[in-house]
């Protein structure tokens, strides 16, 4: 089993969760609810991972807060 980080945000124009998995391409998906948006983001990774293991473009680090006066 493997487990990969998505990036999920919130599309102010479509009110959709939008989530991507940094660095492997194609690996992203939109959804009404957090929920389906797993669902949607899984069945998307099990695709891919059937062309065999993916070369991802950059490496996962995390997120920073940065502080703007």
């Amino acid at each position: 089993m493997k487990i990969f980080t998505a990036v999920i945000e919130k599309c102010s124009d479509t009110d959709l969760y939008v989530g991507s998995v940094p660095g492997f391409p194609g690996a992203h998906s939109q959804a009404e609810t957090l929920d389906e948006l797993n669902k949607n983001l899984k069945e998307v990774i099990e695709m891919l991972l059937e062309d065999g293991a993916p070369k991802f473009e950059g490496e996962f680090i995390g997120t920073q807060n940065v502080m703007v006066a």
